[in-house]
């Protein structure tokens, strides 16, 4: 019978990339010190953001129970809370922690996208399956377990991502992370290969967000919260899988006219760059110095640079020429009158102009009482904003994949500063020996941000010696966040 057929009824076998997913979590071993290492990096920065999330009213009331009274005593717990909820919600309450002010770690191939998200599935699952361990005499999951699931999913997510671009057919990303989480989530549960097969076959048919709220003239808070909803989607189809024996779908990617290539990819398969092993946990970029979307980081650097340059003269500046990729040209360069936080943390202009006005950039920046100042709005009319093709070409090479950025400053007399230009900021992987000790200051200055000083010291403790960290049981680890 002829694949296109839509009349028949036999059942096909598994699409392709269904089964690899499968595999790999199910069979793949990690033998990478250095991913074990970056992943442990990436767990302490992913934390370090949700705490400093939880000074934003707009993200904390996300964080309980769907309804009030709906809590789960002895389920998983939002860290920096109280909450104890079913891991299905507090998929979603870690995955928006985290996401909320744009400061985890990133993945830029031709998706973007911020494999760390993963984690609001992986330590929702952890906790709830430790906890539930401890108390019936079972086995706890460790950290180094946690580790080992987050390096798979920020590998399916960041392959994924190499070659096969969501953003141009108007999904978002976030697509990744509910795929990524329901692999794991389900192996997690205990799922085996059918299973893992099955979950993810359900990930596809529920087709992706539109990235509607990510760009002008709709930018929004979803993208706050859109990571944590793939989460707590993951997590149905991981149980729906395991806890309940649902049906798969074998050709949910190539059925005829109702698959998601035909449906959502334009009749395309995906392309795979490389095999699936620990190659994405080893390049991801984490977002150290600045919570600023992550194409513009290299931007902000520059106008740190050049912040005494030009803060006494603003009057006299002409034009601020910006030069970024191709990437940047289309998400984050963008004019007019922004409406709210998140339309200021992806617009490039607001993000150089307030390092050169201020010297600085922080999540308060984004704030309405910060963007009132005229001075910002004056300055970002005065920029021009143009793609390198050098930069282009960089971002897409997978032996550098920088982000770069240039800014320079012309003055109403002629005179101009120089043209300083970055291509990697120091989250990259080759700023590793730079980035990490800032990295583990921004893990300590956040923990003191939000938790009581005795917790903080228990927290520093465990985290200080990467082998005891390894060992401990996932419950244990994050009942030091609990309040």
């Amino acid at each position: 019978m002829s694949a296109h057929d839509i009349r028949s009824a036999k059942r096909p076998d598994p699409d392709q990339p269904l089964v690899d997913i499968a595999n790999y979590v199910a069979d793949y071993k990690i033998n990478s010190t250095e991913a074990y290492d970056t992943a442990r990096y990436m767990l302490l920065d992913s934390l370090a953001t949700a705490m400093m999330a939880m000074k934003f009213p707009e993200c904390v009331k996300h964080l309980g129970p769907v309804v009030p009274g709906a809590t789960l005593p002895g389920g998983a717990r939002v860290p920096g809370t109280s909450h104890e909820l079913d891991p299905v919600q507090a998929a979603f309450a870690i995955g928006t922690q985290i996401r909320w002010l744009d400061f985890n770690d990133t993945w830029l191939a031709a998706e973007w996208g911020h494999p760390s998200d993963n984690l609001g599935a992986i330590l929702a699952v952890a906790d709830y399956l430790s906890r539930q361990a401890e108390r019936e005499g079972g086995t706890p999951l460790t950290v180094h377990d946690v580790l080992s699931y987050a390096i798979k999913a920020h590998e399916i997510q960041g392959c994924y991502a190499l070659l096969n671009s969501f953003n141009r057919v108007g999904q978002d990303h976030v697509i990744l992370v509910r795929l990524a989480s329901t692999a794991v989530a389900t192996a997690m549960l205990g799922g085996n290969k059918e299973q893992i097969t099955t979950a993810v076959s359900h990930s596809w048919i529920d087709n992706g967000a539109l990235r509607t709220y990510r760009h002008a003239p709709n930018t929004g808070p979803r993208k706050s919260w859109a990571a944590g909803d793939a989460c707590r989607r993951a997590v149905t189809h991981a149980i729906n899988a395991v806890y309940r024996g649902v049906v798969g779908y074998p050709s949910a990617l190539s059925a005829k006219t109702w698959g998601y290539y035909d449906v959502a990819f334009k009749g395309n398969a995906f392309q795979f760059e490389r095999p699936f092993g620990s190659y994405v946990m080893e390049n991801v970029l984490f977002k150290i110095s600045f919570p600023a979307e992550f194409h513009a980081q290299t931007a902000v650097e520059c106008a740190m640079q050049l912040h005494t340059q030009v803060a006494g003269k603003l009057d006299q500046i002409e034009k601020v020429v910006i030069e970024t990729q191709e990437a940047g040209c289309r998400i984050i360069d963008k004019t007019g009158p922004l409406a709210n936080y998140a339309d200021r943390d992806h617009c490039i202009q607001y993000m150089v102009a307030v390092p050169l006005i201020f010297g600085r950039l922080t999540a308060d920046d984004y704030n309405d009482d910060v963007a009132a100042d005229q001075r910002i709005d004056a300055l970002r009319e005065k920029m021009v904003v143009t793609e390198n093709p050098q930069f282009t070409k960089d971002y897409f090479d997978p032996e550098k994949r920088y982000i770069g950025n240039s800014v320079q400053v012309f003055f109403k007399d002629g005179s101009s500063t120089e043209k300083v230009s970055i291509d990697y900021p120091i989250g990259h992987r080759k700023r590793r020996a730079e980035g990490i000790p800032v990295l583990l200051k921004k893990f300590e200055t956040a923990m003191r941000g939000h938790l009581p000083s005795h917790r903080v010291k228990a927290i520093l403790e465990a985290t200080s010696d990467p082998a005891k960290l390894d060992a401990m049981p996932i419950q244990a680890f994050l009942g030091l966040f609990t309040l």
